[in-house]
């Protein structure tokens, strides 16, 4: 069963657009509110796994308002291409990028996960970050994520994960089913959207679910790292072909 934001006729791209441009505007606040900061050390985290692969031009996929494209320039890289589906946020991220005098590095623009606009082979690395469980097709949005992606490149996935161990889990399942999304819809002023958060949450594959689903559609030398007791996850795959 596919879970959407607003359970209307349209299909889940459309729906998560949309949501995201509801957002947009309160986004960034409720990130870090939300997490209480911790989604930026997470970022960081993620990141570092590049560290060593001095990556020069990168991709960022579903790059909402820049924060993970932004991290990325730590690697010093060439470029930074962030894509999304939200117009409304990567309107967000752009005035950001300019506010930081960033334009000459990070590029965002409109894309589709799942059919993006760039040559096969491009690009050293790509991220994302919160956005798979987005995908409407997870296996085709992976998959066009390894034609873009040169050999030899690597793919570093930040994602929300579903905790197991007592008392983590059951003080994760009341967050995130009654405290995050009373307060998100207050602040976001949309009543489907942090509804929907742990509802994808749950119907993710996260874990080895994941990982296998990486092999699958072409990635090697996979591993992943838990973070903060399992609340989120880092997976990280090669493209050797």
């Amino acid at each position: 069963m596919t879970v959407t934001p607003y359970k209307t006729e349209a299909s889940k791209k459309e729906q998560v657009a949309e949501m995201f441009n509801n957002i947009s505007p309160r986004y960034d606040f409720l990130n870090h509110f939300l997490s209480l900061g911790i989604d930026v050390l997470w970022r960081k985290k993620a990141i570092a796994f590049l560290k060593d692969a001095k990556p020069k031009n990168i991709l960022d996929i579903a790059t909402g308002t820049g924060d993970l494209a932004i991290e990325a320039l730590s690697l010093n890289p060439d470029k930074v291409t962030g894509v999304d589906i939200s117009e409304g946020m990567l309107a967000v991220g752009k005035q950001k990028i300019k506010n930081r005098k960033l334009e000459d590095k990070i590029e965002l623009q409109l894309g589709d996960s799942e059919k993006l606009l760039f040559a096969d082979n491009k690009f050293d690395a790509v991220t994302v970050a919160f956005g798979v469980r987005n995908f409407e097709n997870l296996e085709k949005g992976l998959a066009d994520i390894y034609r873009v992606l040169k050999p030899g490149g690597t793919f570093v996935v930040l994602e929300f994960s579903k905790p197991v161990t007592f008392p983590v889990k059951q003080l994760y399942n009341f967050y995130f089913n009654s405290i995050l999304p009373f307060f998100g819809k207050i602040i976001s002023k949309d009543n489907s959207a942090y509804t929907y958060l742990p509802e994808s949450v749950k119907s993710f594959p996260d874990g080895e679910n994941f990982t296998r689903l990486l092999i699958k559609t072409g990635f090697s030398a996979t591993k992943m790292k838990p973070l903060t007791f399992g609340i989120a996850t880092i997976y990280v795959g090669k493209k050797t072909g």
